[in-house]
């Protein structure tokens, strides 16, 4: 299994990569998937979560970089480390370095959790 969800996971960062995340999340997330930011209570749900996204996409003006640093896949658990800077439409500005852990299930992410600390500069 860990090949295939090595060639999984490599496809969804590719997706994320070049800006198409939204079409990666249907593609490749679980309809029961459970997702997490830090320490704050998980959302549940594919309907719950892509509604999480759309409102965070939707609130960015412009994205300056959104690169992929590393990845490992171990089994059905796979790990990603990103570097996003947006500005978002309030005029802020908000830079992440952050790890994405999920778990696979069936070809689909099941789980889900950000770990990060978010940098963000007040619009000025």
């Amino acid at each position: 299994m860990s090949q295939d969800t090595a060639t999984l996971d490599r496809e969804l960062n590719e997706m994320i990569a070049s800006g198409n995340a939204m079409e990666a999340f249907e593609k490749f997330y679980a309809d029961d998937v459970v997702m997490k930011e830090n320490n704050q209570d998980a959302r549940r749900g594919k309907e719950s979560c892509r509604k999480y996204e759309e409102e965070f996409f939707g609130n960015v003006a412009e994205f300056h970089e959104g690169s992929l640093q590393g990845s490992a896949v171990d089994g059905d658990r796979s790990y990603s480390e990103w570097i996003f800077d947006v500005t978002l439409k309030d005029g802020s500005r908000m830079r992440n370095h952050q790890v994405a852990a999920r778990t696979w299930r069936r070809g689909k992410v099941a789980s889900e959790q950000f770990f990060y600390e978010p940098n963000i500069t007040e619009a000025g």
